[in-house]
């Protein structure tokens, strides 16, 4: 179970925010290309990305919860070993 939330915080995590890099890059790319003003980085530009951002970390808490709460109810549902 360890292994799988290191996995997780080690390489889902930086393939979350890297994806998030590229689709930040994408859309201001595609802002400049429209023509959008200075004034549309500063406002709707931004709110997007903080959207995004937080949408990627409910994700990842998802996936990270998910993995927490299988792990605490094997914990709690072991039997204890008996001494011989």
């Amino acid at each position: 179970m360890i292994r799988s939330i290191l996995i997780k915080v080690f390489l889902v995590l930086p393939l979350i925010l890297f994806a998030d890099y590229l689709l930040m890059a994408l859309l201001g790319c595609s802002t400049c290309l429209f023509g959008f003003g200075d004034d549309f980085y500063c406002g709707p530009f931004c709110v997007m990305g903080k959207i995004i951002l937080i949408l990627s970390f409910v994700l990842f808490g998802y996936l990270i919860y998910r993995d927490i709460r299988k792990n605490r109810n094997l914990k709690s549902n072991a039997t204890a070993k008996e001494n011989t």
